[in-house]
């Protein structure tokens, strides 16, 4: 078939992880025989930086080099919002490629131009970030462009479930694994971080409220295990994006043992991101609050790609355990104490855990099975 993917990119440059959450679905469906083709839609106030013009900006020249890293020349499109102006195909090409397309996601709804959009009969909504994004639409009125699609998809596994409280905005999610093309990811034996590892934002947007209990960032996650590195010898050496004006959490870290890292210095690009997680010993795993407390059944991207690379994972429990076994490879934790625990099965017998850690990766997130099914489920 004739795909076409949107998802933000050079929106959100020289974040590697970012770039992969879109890369995999990308990859994953070129890979199996689908022509594939990457549009990305900048606003203008993403554009990096703002006042730059476009062709000539951060933003334009960060998706050139992915689409020349991963061979996308002549599939993708970098589009500047409002207008018909593109980095790589031309917008009369995507006219007449949207014309012969079965099906798009489109990441969050990126993709609004109608001219482009409507002629594609299945248009999927694929959400990456549940929860917030049903909150935002049925809660507090925020139109997060749903009417335009024909299906819905998200990564949340128990949205819509009778466990799980978040509205469904009156939409049939169809549940979905983060995919990974393994053959990008492959297991590694040399350690370069005897440490526990992570990458993420400090704080990605405002907090939201629902029924009296607050739906906030990683920050608020992470607070409730500050005193976590007094409690095991393991290093702990999270790679966060936090503002240098978060004294008091810098202080608190810094005072606790944590070894904070620039994700800009160590995870910048693709191939950075990758090495990153490779070279470490295994994941620590913090989810934002709002995942935590709406056991939405997240689980992150970042985390498949630790377990791909045969590094154990140690995760904060969303309700995923409810679909993902969890004891070898993969661990959830809710305290500080179940950290402490699964760090000590963990350095039991290392070995079986990473090789299990792969095997949960093979089973649940190969691109191969979890892109044949959705597209099985959209059809």
């Amino acid at each position: 078939m004739t795909v076409i993917v949107s998802g933000m990119i050079a929106g959100d440059p020289y974040q590697g992880g970012a770039t992969w959450a879109v890369l995999q679905y990308v990859l994953g469906l070129r890979r199996l025989g689908h022509e594939v083709i990457l549009i990305e839609p900048l606003t203008p106030p993403k554009r990096r930086p703002p006042d730059w013009n476009f062709e000539e900006s951060s933003s334009a020249d960060y998706f050139r080099a992915v689409v020349a890293e991963f061979r996308l020349e002549g599939k993708a499109a970098l589009l500047l919002g409002g207008t018909q102006r593109t980095i790589g195909m031309a917008y009369d090409t995507l006219r007449t490629i949207a014309e012969r397309s079965e099906v798009i996601f489109n990441i969050s709804g990126m993709l609004a131009d109608e001219v482009l959009l409507a002629p594609i009969p299945r248009r999927v909504y694929l959400d990456l970030d549940p929860a917030f994004i049903q909150l935002w639409q049925a809660e507090y009125g925020i139109d997060m462009r749903m009417d335009a699609h024909t299906h819905f998809a998200t990564v949340g596994q128990s949205i819509g479930s009778a466990d799980c409280l978040i509205p469904t905005c009156e939409r049939q999610w169809i549940p979905t694994a983060q995919p990974i093309l393994l053959e990008e990811w492959p297991t590694t034996d040399h350690i370069e971080r005897d440490a526990l590892t992570t990458i993420g934002n400090w704080r990605g947007y405002g907090s939201i409220e629902f029924n009296g209990e607050q739906y906030g960032q990683k920050a608020h996650s992470l607070r409730r295990f500050l005193d976590l590195p007094r409690h095991t010898s393991e290093k702990f050496t999270p790679a966060l994006a936090i503002h240098p004006d978060e004294t008091n959490d810098l202080s608190a870290l810094a005072e606790n043992g944590w070894i904070v890292l620039d994700p800009k210095t160590v995870a910048a690009t693709p191939s950075k991101y990758r090495r990153f997680i490779q070279g470490s010993k295994a994941e620590f795993g913090i989810a934002k609050s709002g995942y935590v407390a709406s056991r939405c059944g997240w689980f992150s991207d970042r985390s498949v790609c630790y377990l791909a690379s045969g590094r154990p994972v140690l995760a904060q429990e969303t309700g995923f355990s409810k679909w993902l076994p969890t004891g070898e490879g993969l661990f959830a934790f809710q305290t500080v104490a179940d950290v402490v625990t699964a760090i000590d099965l963990m350095n039991s017998d290392y070995g079986r855990h990473a090789r299990a850690a792969r095997a949960l990766a093979q089973e649940y997130f190969d691109s191969g099975k979890v892109l044949s099914r959705l597209i099985e489920e959209v059809a």
